[in-house]
């Protein structure tokens, strides 16, 4: 596993686990979102040097063999002129050719392999922070969704608590005025019918008078 692939299972890791107890999550997920941006700068540009160095490799293995192949000829020529001293020269160089285009052509398949690897894990590295970026969209909302349901509450436990008392409370008091009232009233009315009906009222004396009398002529 590559120092990059190390770097990053490290740092999604460390992620995960921040998050779980972070009472910002939006904000850590900015910093890390920032800290990858970085990071793939930093891949994307090796990457662009590794490229730069496999197509050198590639020109240097491509050079070799053509000086190979060159020396090849030179050498078959030379034999058919009868000058078999410059046909030894020239192959020594042939030699030499080939054996350095082996040489450049196993540095630039390392290399290509080297470039398909970090490809590969700047992909990751790209998805992983399409996968973040799109974990910072959900946290967002889930926030914007508590608050939303906290102002709710809020307003709710506000009427609840305050309005509705308030409004019950004037009209118990409006309907208790209205019963003490009608209970006064009442009062009132009874007081004026027995005093009418008890003391002061001259009819009902007269009539007791007579009937004090009716008793003493029967006695």
């Amino acid at each position: 596993m590559s120092l990059i692939r190390r770097m990053r299972d490290i740092t999604v890791a460390t992620l995960n686990e921040h998050l779980e107890r972070s009472e910002d999550p939006v904000r850590l997920i900015d910093q890390y979102l920032a800290a990858q941006r970085e990071q793939l700068q930093q891949s994307e540009k090796l990457y662009q040097q590794c490229v730069g160095h496999a197509a050198a490799l590639r020109q240097q293995y491509l050079t070799a063999l053509e000086t190979k192949e060159k020396r090849e000829h030179q050498a078959l020529l030379a034999l058919k002129a009868g000058e078999e001293h410059m046909a030894r020269i020239v192959l020594q160089e042939k030699l030499q050719a080939e054996e350095k285009s082996e040489q450049y052509r196993e540095l630039y398949e390392q290399a290509k392999q080297s470039i398909l690897d970090l490809d590969e894990e700047l992909q990751q590295l790209k998805a992983d922070y399409r996968e973040v970026a799109d974990k910072r969209s959900y946290y967002l909302a889930r926030m914007e969704s508590a608050r939303l349901q906290q102002k709710l509450h809020a307003r709710a436990s506000s009427v609840a608590q305050d309005a509705t008392p308030r409004m019950f409370g004037r009209l118990e008091e409006r309907v208790s005025d209205m019963e003490l009232n009608a209970r006064t009233l009442r009062d009132v009315r009874r007081m004026s019918r027995e005093s009418y009906y008890t003391a002061g009222n001259p009819a009902v004396d007269a009539e007791l008078e007579a009937l004090r009398n009716k008793l003493k002529q029967e006695g």
